[in-house]
């Protein structure tokens, strides 16, 4: 990153003993505020994580660092963590996700390369021994494929052998189905995709029933597979959702996630008969707040046992008296936090069980649902004070036009919340949204002083149809309002000090970086970047082929390049045509391998800036794509912004660092003189003509008058995710939701919590395009 003063230099020189607990703290001390906590015990490689118990009981595989990188490695159920051994030994880049095979024989994980997202399928024996010269078992690469991304479908229980996947290696756009033996690696080509399939679901005895097809216009349809053909069952429109989550065990329904209809706002859960075509509600949110989050399901019995809300805290309700009194038990021994279980043995007697909270990344357990002993396995991220985080708080709003704006709000621990420096993190999608818990950026910064805003701003997902809808076209309007006033907020309640409020997020945050930045140029004082569109145009051009299943939602959210109102329309809202009009300082951080914001969309507004004579710094790395999956990158991009944002915002800082980030941040600093285009873009024409413009209101910076928003602290509940093979995550949240534990949000603070690997491991195929973004 270079910013033509002096910081770059000095930061590289100071260097600190590697890990320590608590930095050096640069904040008088009488300020009040707790040690400063190192960046690298936020950010590097957590200790263990991701604990998943084999399906006979007798093995419990996790991640831990080998030769400093994450990796699988196992240990027998009743040995100590440190007689454990690797199975894997990826040095280039962390494993993202693991899971074991239906009987228990190999470990799967998925892989890319320097993050192209390309994923391959691989296999490992735990129980085998180490190849000759290595320290691990030879690993199988079961698709061995390049360029191509795998999407996996089904492990069906009947034929613990097979995994139904897809391929797009004949199409890059569509995956074609196979079958795939996972001892032997053998392919079987189960159907060409012709017919624009996004996903296959198969019932309970591993039998491909039904498929869901996006036809060009946008909508979704279920369709029944038959032998020579499909048959349509099911419809909703492209500004609805509906997908099946997992077969009744009577065979004859699918469990549907669904707001297909007029009078349907919150996503619901109902039944499917799949050849009536009848359909019956099993259930919607009974506070009628949130969407369904996730419907979870016993892997033995295959009944549904349970559904979970994502509100301001989440909720569970409980629809098996075993599954809610060991949830009660759990709960009584754990108080305070949420608890969710994770893999199981196939009897389910052993379970995975992960607690956590705001100020709690996690603790892990191995739970025996017979005798109700409960054996703490290790703490997520030992080093890290708890005692030094602080309190996240559910708080809402107004927008511009009354819109009530759901939020969390972090606030420094020992000072009192006023007039503090302020950064606003807007998360990524934009379909998503963000929850309460552990989140290492908010604790990051507030660490350092900063009262932390977190907006899910219209068109976030969780809060029904008519709250994502409010959002179609509004990029950069009044999605970006709704963080504007977010500020107004902070400022009312003498929380914010006006003149030291900055911005900082990742893909569509990025993108919202960038807007706040130039559409509100008297707001923030600076600005931070995380593989951020600038030229909704050009982002739209380059989307990877295989989201082509959401090329149409995407031309009905944002706008269609094709038609000369859209164009209009994404050429005012991209902020690189208001480049002219940035007035704060700005750190653009970018993954040289993204395949979804390529590196043109932040060499773009680098460029623009750099002939203006304004100063911008810019990190490019060239190992990561959408999101900094290795630690080093990471933390050397921390590294750069809380000294970027202490510069211009007054926070707190840690100088230098271990000598490999200081050395990495070296590394992977660009000169923004050195930036070249491939297509050079005429200075004078950064940004479209006014008049074509129109009237683009820009909503009021920092002096706004007028009533204050209310707080709403809602009761707190309990999460329950769902389980790993059992839990079918619904709702946009990631069908892979159900394996992660609390770490692994920490684990992926520069990604989408809506897509990357999790999608590979669940149906990336159908995942398509409906609720990705950015």
């Amino acid at each position: 990153m270079q910013f033509p003063i002096r910081p770059i230099a000095s930061l590289l020189l100071l260097v600190c003993t590697a890990f320590p607990v608590l930095a050096q703290d640069t904040a008088s001390p009488s300020s009040g505020l707790p040690p400063l906590i190192d960046r690298e015990i936020f950010f590097g490689n957590p200790e263990l994580t991701g604990a998943q118990v084999s399906p006979d009981g007798d093995m419990i595989a996790f991640m831990k660092p080998y030769m400093d990188t994450r990796n699988v490695w196992v240990k027998r159920t009743e040995e100590p963590f440190d007689a454990a051994r690797p199975v894997t030994a990826d040095t280039d880049r962390p494993i993202p996700q693991f899971f074991w095979s239906r009987d228990g024989r190999f470990i799967l994980y998925v892989q890319d390369q320097a993050g192209d997202e390309n994923y391959n399928l691989y296999a490992v024996d735990p129980r085998a021994d180490p190849a000759p010269g290595s320290d691990v078992p030879p690993a199988r690469n079961l698709t061995e494929a390049e360029d191509v991304r795998v999407a996996l479908y089904a492990l069906p229980k009947t034929q613990p052998d097979t995994a139904y996947i897809g391929l797009n290696d004949r199409d890059p756009a569509w995956h074609d189905l196979y079958e795939l033996n996972l001892t032997t690696g053998e392919r079987t080509l189960m159907r060409e995709n012709t017919e624009r399939i996004s996903g296959w679901t198969f019932d309970l005895d591993g039998n491909l029933r039904l498929a869901v097809r996006s036809p060009e216009n946008g909508d979704t349809e279920i369709l029944r597979v038959e032998e020579d053909g499909f048959s349509p069952l099911y419809v909703c429109n492209v500004f609805e959702s509906c997908n099946p989550s997992r077969f009744h065990p009577d065979g004859e329904r699918v469990y549907m996630v669904t707001n297909k209809g007029e009078d349907a706002d919150l996503v619901r859960l109902t039944l499917l008969d799949v050849e009536s075509g009848e359909e019956e509600l099993v259930e919607v949110d009974p506070e009628g707040r949130v969407d369904l989050s996730g419907a979870i399901f016993s892997d033995r019995t295959d009944e549904l046992v349970g559904t979970v809300y994502l509100d301001d805290r989440p909720r569970v309700y409980w629809r098996d008296a075993d599954w809610e009194e060991d949830y009660e038990t759990l709960t009584a021994q754990l108080p305070g936090l949420d608890v969710s279980f994770g893999a199981s043995t196939l009897d389910e007697q052993l379970q995975i069980v992960n607690a956590g909270g705001d100020r709690e990344p996690g603790i892990t357990y191995l739970f025996d649902r017979e005798s109700d002993e409960l054996t703490m396995l290790y703490r997520i991220r030992e080093r890290l004070p708890r005692e030094h985080l602080a309190e996240m708080r559910p708080v809402r709003y107004e927008s511009s036009d009354g819109l009530e704006i759901p939020a969390y709000l972090t606030l420094p621990k020992g000072v009192e919340p006023e007039n503090l420096p302020a950064v606003v993190v807007p998360h990524g999608g934009p379909w998503a949204r963000d929850r309460w818990g552990y989140d290492p950026a908010a604790q990051f910064f507030a660490n350092r002083g900063y009262a932390v805003l977190q907006p899910n701003f219209r068109g976030s997902t969780g809060y029904g149809k008519e709250f994502l809808d409010a959002g179609n076209k509004q990029w950069g309007d009044k999605m970006q309002d709704d963080i504007t006033w977010g500020v107004r907020y902070l400022i009312e309640e003498g929380i914010a000090d006006p003149e030291r409020v900055g911005i900082f997020g990742g893909s569509y945050g990025g993108y919202a970086t960038l807007a706040g930045l130039a559409f509100t140029p008297d707001l923030y004082a600076a600005g931070v970047s995380l593989v951020g569109p600038s030229n909704l145009i050009t982002l739209l051009g380059s989307i990877p082929p295989y989201w082509e299943a959401g090329r149409k939602m995407f031309h009905e959210r944002m706008g269609d390049p094709s038609t000369p109102e859209g164009r209009a329309r994404l050429e005012r809202q991209s902020p690189l045509n208001s480049a002219e009009d940035i007035e704060a300082p700005l750190l653009v951080i970018q993954g040289a391998n993204d395949p979804r914001v390529k590196t043109a969309e932040s060499e773009q507004i680098v460029v623009a800036l750099r002939e203006r004579g304004f100063p911008v710094e810019y990190i490019l790395a060239p190992d990561e794509g959408h999101g900094f999956a290795n630690p080093v990158n990471n933390m050397a991009a921390f590294a750069a912004a809380e000294r970027f944002l202490a510069m211009h915002l007054g926070g707190r800082h840690q100088e230098g660092g271990s000598q490999e980030v200081v050395e990495r941040l070296r590394e992977i600093t660009v000169d923004p003189d050195t930036v070249e285009l491939r297509k050079p873009a005429d200075p004078s024409n950064v940004g479209v003509d006014r008049a074509r413009q129109g009237d683009f209101r820009r909503p009021q910076p920092r002096n706004l008058a007028g009533p204050g928003p209310h707080v709403r602290r809602l009761a707190h509940g309990a999460e329950l995710p769902g389980r790993r093979q059992s839990a079918d995550a619904v709702g946009g949240e990631g069908a892979a939701e159900g394996a992660e534990d609390a770490d692994d949000r920490d684990d992926a603070e520069w990604r989408d919590a809506d897509v990357g690997a999790a999608g590979v491991a669940a149906g990336a195929g159908r995942a398509g395009g409906r609720r990705r973004g950015a």
